[in-house]
């Protein structure tokens, strides 16, 4: 007789094998799965549950995320998510790695969670290069090799630059890439690719990278995959000319769902399992969306340990009511329910000293944000300016005629938004740079963070210059922040206090900050499917097409830099 700790009867369990459903029983033992069939003879056990015909469905596996990015940290994180049925996470820390470097990254993951984290390892700190942006941190050679040696890290992490990726020239990122397969030959390069076909995209697939997970059209996912990319879609690639294009084409074994930035408001509503639900929504089957959230990313990662019930694999699992509305009544981790991990989990806050007061910079006043030109004392002058898109996190470069008095740019009678980005560790005496933008902050007020990607600089929009200067005092005062002004008073703050960009309060209270300010920017006309991450990947020197860093407005594809003002060619 072989003792187990827990049989469960009576449920419909997945097989992702099969990629369908089977009425047998699960035995567990030691944290793994042990014997799976439809009679259990010869075992005994401490604990039988019987699930009365409910769905047994393996651990949801993100094998795309970031932490830092959800402004929380790995406990809260794994707290908040496990509820949902995600039992293992890949995450890229890379916003922590800008601010303090490998010292800040290591110190951000030394806390527990009670859920599975492994690592990618930050493959561009900075995501373009110095002359383009400045960042607390940098990761170069020695870093790369320092953390392939821990075993937690077991992919690259996206790789963003563009142009040194396919550069003629042998450039640090082709350096990375040609260590991390010498060293660890399997190991995933994921990579940041938006809106790159042809030949552009051939040369980033020749230079190595395996994976991408950037915003989706039915067609790039098609290209990519004939390409043999694995794809990973995160939400705002869920429409359907996406999702036709994987079902049409059986493209389950090469896609994978994840989540990449969560906003903690939506923490608070659910995960990948939301996801999930949306995939069944459109059309997908249940079998086949818990598939590409469980195997597909397990298998993608190495993780054969884990995205099946199986033997000898790790009992992370889901008890769900209802498949069409994938509703889950209680998650078991490594064979222990979900209740009774949470409710010992210590609630003390982390506090990791290399990302404590880490911002440098001086107040500014009024007079720093008055627009000026050399270029014409009295007349017109042609703005570069950034446009919003209302999806995604894509821009658009316009241009549009200003009047210029006495030197001073008169962009408040043209519908625009000023922004600025303030240099925050001590490197360049908290120098800014100006520009404009278009769709932005409408009614009377601003917005600003030092959650700004990839940089984390001091980014404010706005159409209120006090408000914009009461923003800029009060990110200093608390260390970082996500906060919003109507005319000049601040009416949403969510302070950051770690790097300026991971909170440690409770999700429940960052949560409802968040929401606050989301809130409040939809109030002030800010149109977008994530007003948060819209703003805040304004300074994304990586994703299309015009975006501002510390150091000026740049064009991305090219990282031309661009002049905010040039001369009237009419």
């Amino acid at each position: 007789m072989t003792q187990v700790d827990l049989i469960i009867k009576n449920a419909h369990v997945f097989n992702v094998y099969l990629r369908k459903f089977q009425d047998v029983q699960v035995s567990i033992k030691d944290g793994k799965f042990y014997w799976i069939n439809e009679h259990l003879p010869n075992l005994t056990t401490k604990q039988v549950i019987d699930l009365r015909g409910k769905y047994l469905i393996p651990g949801f596996i993100d094998a795309h995320m970031h932490i830092d990015s959800s402004m929380t940290t790995p406990k809260i994180m794994g707290n908040a998510i496990l509820r949902y049925g995600t039992t293992t996470i890949v995450a890229d820390d890379h916003e922590v790695t800008n601010v303090a470097g490998i010292e800040g990254l290591k110190d951000f993951i030394s806390e527990d969670s009670p859920i599975d984290i492994f690592f990618g390892i930050p493959s561009s700190v900075p995501s373009t290069n110095n002359q383009m942006e400045n960042t607390g941190g940098k990761i170069g050679i020695a870093e790369i090799k320092d953390l392939l040696d821990d075993p937690r890290f077991i992919c690259l992490g996206e790789v963003m630059n563009f142009k040194d990726v396919t550069s003629k020239n042998d450039t640090l990122i082709k350096n990375i890439i040609r260590i991390c397969r010498k060293q660890k030959p399997t190991m995933p390069i994921e990579g940041h690719t938006p809106a790159y076909h042809g030949e552009d995209l051939a040369k980033i697939i020749f230079n190595g990278v395996t994976t991408d997970h950037t915003q989706q059209t039915g067609k790039l996912v098609d290209e990519k995959i004939r390409n043999g990319m694995f794809v990973e879609i995160q939400l705002k690639s869920m429409h359907p000319d996406v999702i036709n294009t994987i079902m049409n084409n059986n493209y389950y074994e090469h896609v994978a769902l994840v989540t990449d930035d969560s906003m903690p408001d939506t923490l608070l509503k659910g995960h990948l399992n939301l996801l999930v639900r949306k995939a069944i929504k459109m059309g997908m089957t249940p079998e086949n969306a818990i598939y590409i959230s469980t195997y597909t990313p397990a298998r993608h990662m190495g993780l054969w340990d884990r995205g099946a019930i199986a033997p000898g694999r790790v009992a992370d699992f889901s008890i769900v009511d209802n498949l069409q509305e994938l509703s889950i009544s209680e998650v078991y981790k490594g064979g222990i329910s979900e209740k009774n991990i949470i409710k010992n989990t210590s609630s003390t806050k982390f506090i990791p000293k290399s990302l404590i007061n880490s911002i440098q910079a001086p107040k500014l006043s009024k007079k720093d944000l008055i627009l000026k030109t050399n270029l014409v004392d009295n007349g017109i002058v042609t703005a570069n300016i950034i446009q919003i898109n209302e999806v995604g996190t894509f821009t658009n470069h316009i241009q549009r005629q200003l009047k210029v008095h006495n030197h001073i740019v008169d962009w408040q009678a043209n519908d625009l938004a000023l922004i600025m980005v303030q240099e925050r560790y001590g490197l360049n005496k908290g120098k800014i740079s100006l520009g404009l933008v278009d769709r932005g902050i409408i009614g009377d007020g601003a917005v600003g963070a030092t959650w700004c990607h990839d940089h984390h600089n001091i980014m404010i929009m706005g159409t209120n210059i006090a408000g914009m200067i009461n923003i800029q005092h009060q990110l200093l005062e608390q260390q970082g922040g996500y906060i919003v002004t109507k005319k000049d008073r601040i009416v949403a703050n969510a302070p950051l206090p770690i790097g300026g960009v991971v909170s440690n309060e409770p999700l429940s209270t960052l949560g409802s900050q968040i929401g606050k300010i989301r809130k409040t920017l939809v109030e002030l006309g800010y149109k977008n499917t994530n007003e948060i991450m819209s703003f805040s990947t304004l300074s994304l020197l990586v994703s299309p097409t015009l975006k501002i860093s510390d150091k000026g407005l740049f064009e991305v594809k090219s990282q031309k830099k661009i002049s905010l003002f040039e001369l009237n060619k009419n």
